[in-house]
């Protein structure tokens, strides 16, 4: 892959961008991240799914087959790596000086390949997981995409490794919890599993609807998508959060709680995993 990364601009190998583009000067675009398993794109079809919803709430023309192409491509790749990562970036591409897009807009399309040094097929130990200060901004309009406006996840990562944590939960203006900075929470209560709704802000991750979807049912539980306090972590009986990358990682740690085992993160760990295969 030259190296451990391969980048694709417009489906063309490139080492450079051409300027001017929207993606930086306004953060106008959406981008999706995917684990490869032996060069093949896991849930590529859940992820696509997400990506027409954000291309549709941007207005943005249609793109998604030539992306599935891209990405295809270039997950050929990978080469001889077990593990990898793929990042697709769409931007609105160039336009003229100002906010307002143009009236005909060409979408550029930018796939990063990069190999894992980890194996992704086992699972992360319980993390410590820390509280961000600054909250999510809660806009409807975007709420569940995953556009590249990630500044307050940039802030908030920073915040919680400064508190000695690997992870962090988010909330939004009101006090209520909306994700980990980079994941969705799951607690454990009674039987069932709770999901912070994502009405309002957060990303609505390709993990968390398959685990609602899929994994959990497959164990005999339910997901509930509700209103999600700080006190309904620390009262939880387990605690774990989702991404693309770790798939289901444990939290060990959260304020004055502990949580010294996570069987319920495991086994929803080996259905994931089986779906990885």
């Amino acid at each position: 892959m030259g190296g451990d990364t391969a980048i694709w601009v417009n489906g063309t190998r490139e080492s450079a961008l051409d300027l001017p583009d929207r993606g930086l000067d306004y953060g106008d675009g959406l981008f999706e991240t995917l684990l490869l398993r032996r060069g093949n794109p896991l849930f590529i079809d859940t992820h696509l799914q997400r990506l027409q919803r954000g291309l549709t709430a941007l207005g943005f023309p249609a793109v998604l087959e030539r992306a599935r192409q891209e990405l295809q491509r270039a997950a050929a790749g990978a080469g001889d790596h077990e593990w990898a990562v793929l990042r697709l970036t769409v931007t609105r591409g160039a336009g003229p000086r100002g906010y307002a897009p143009p009236e005909r807009a060409a979408p550029r399309t930018v796939v990063r390949l990069t190999a894992l040094e980890y194996d992704a097929g086992q699972q992360g130990e319980g993390v410590r997981l820390g509280l961000a200060d600054i909250r999510c901004s809660a806009q409807p309009a975007l709420a569940g995409i995953k556009h590249l406006n990630r500044l307050e996840q940039v802030l908030a990562a920073a915040q919680v490794r400064e508190q000695g944590c690997e992870e962090g939960v988010m909330l939004d203006p009101s006090g209520t919890v909306v994700s980990a900075v980079a994941g969705n929470l799951f607690y454990l209560r009674d039987g069932a599993l709770h999901t912070p709704a994502l009405g309002h802000c957060g990303v609505a991750g390709t993990r968390r609807a398959l685990l609602a979807q899929r994994w959990a049912p497959s164990i005999g539980l339910a997901v509930h998508e509700d209103s999600v306090a700080i006190e309904d972590l620390l009262a939880a009986e387990e605690v774990f959060y989702t991404n693309a990358v770790q798939g289901i990682r444990p939290v060990a740690h959260f304020g004055r709680v502990h949580w010294s085992a996570h069987p319920v993160a495991q086994r929803l760990f080996r259905c994931y995993l089986a779906d990885c295969a």
